[in-house]
């Protein structure tokens, strides 16, 4: 899926599916000369793949004389994102996952440091939890194991980027999945935002 914004020097952002409904919208309401290229969501099941898929696509963006970014954060990688982006001379998001770009790292660090057995909701996760989640993991075929994969946790914190009674909802419903208390923290998209104005200016962080 591609969004051509042809202004000046164009820039190619390759940016996770996840994401994707928010870059959409800042991207248009800043009017930024972007090509938008979404990677599935579900690679997050599968991260070794995220890497070559990107990789392909840069080199292809990059042939065709645009400049690239990657609107990933490591995303469980392990540091494969910053090899590609070291030799291709690509910049990606800060920080380890998109929970860092939408609450910041600190925030999240005292997340973890209160309840380590903290499961973390976006936006997204919330609105697909029963295909990405539940259906990969074959829950919904077999949902003796739910404790195998989350009988550890002990609390479910929803990151809210646009809090509506609909969603909330819905995140109720994932935490009480869980059987577990459901806390949000409303981070908005301005920590995205900012990152992605970093990546289209091309400057240094």
């Amino acid at each position: 899926m591609d969004i051509y914004l042809p202004r000046r020097a164009p820039v190619a952002v390759i940016a996770c599916g996840a994401l994707g409904g928010h870059i959409r919208e800042i991207v248009e309401r800043r009017g930024w000369p972007v090509e938008l290229h979404f990677l599935p969501s579900l690679l997050h099941n599968r991260p070794e793949r995220i890497t070559p898929a990107a990789e392909e696509i840069a080199q292809a963006a990059q042939a065709r004389g645009l400049r690239v970014a990657l609107a990933y954060a490591d995303c469980g990688t392990y540091g494969a994102l910053d090899e590609v982006c070291a030799r291709l001379g690509l910049r990606r998001l800060a920080g380890l996952h998109c929970y860092d770009v939408f609450a910041g790292p600190s925030r999240l660090r005292a997340l973890f440091d209160a309840e380590p057995g903290t499961y973390v909701l976006t936006d997204f996760l919330v609105r697909g939890f029963r295909r990405s989640v539940v259906a990969e993991l074959g829950l919904d075929r077999h949902p003796d194991l739910w404790a195998d994969y989350f009988g550890h946790y002990r609390r479910v914190v929803w990151l809210a980027q646009d809090r509506t009674a609909e969603l909330e909802a819905a995140a109720g419903e994932v935490a009480a999945m869980f059987g577990l208390p459901l806390t949000v923290i409303d981070t908005g998209t301005g920590g995205l935002e900012q990152e992605l104005e970093g990546l289209v200016a091309g400057g240094d962080r």
